[in-house]
């Protein structure tokens, strides 16, 4: 099957936002094992997000095509030094629901609001690519996660 990149990008995109960045803690549905999992379909495309923990965390995105597993993410990240991981999670979020099309596995580049800036480095295309982002509060970081992933089942 051929996976158009374009069209690919754009979903990760979108069902990103629509998911955990969105905030809404209505699509989060609790699994047996302790995990939790976050859907969204458009179309051809399924987003499947599943991940442990809150304070560490880890999981797993894929999206499928047509039922089939086209590409995936891990993920592992956690508040540093004693912080309160509330104080900085709405901060993640907001700073994923600003990914661009250029970069859509996580954040932008870069987020500043009031004393907390993002920031997120990309290695690689959606074919495969790592990174990692973090959160700084007052030049002090306060929060990282590494992301691995790529096109799957070529």
């Amino acid at each position: 099957m051929e996976v158009n990149i374009e069209e690919l990008k754009s979903f990760i995109l979108e069902a990103s936002r629509a998911t955990y960045a969105s905030g809404d803690e209505s699509i989060k549905e609790k699994q047996v094992d302790g995990s939790t999992t976050i859907r969204y379909e458009n179309g051809p495309y399924r987003f499947h997000d599943n991940y442990f923990g809150g304070e560490p965390y880890g999981g797993r995105e894929v999206v499928f095509l047509k039922d089939k597993p086209i590409w995936m993410m891990v993920y592992y990240g956690l508040v540093h030094g004693g912080s309160k991981a509330k104080e900085f999670y709405p901060f993640l979020m907001a700073s994923l629901s600003h990914a661009t099309l250029e970069m859509p596995f996580r954040g932008p580049e870069t987020y500043v609001k009031d004393s907390l800036s993002y920031e997120n480095k990309l290695d690689g295309t959606a074919g495969q690519f790592s990174g990692i982002e973090k959160i700084y509060q007052d030049n002090r970081c306060v929060y990282e996660a590494s992301y691995i992933g790529g096109l799957v089942d070529r």
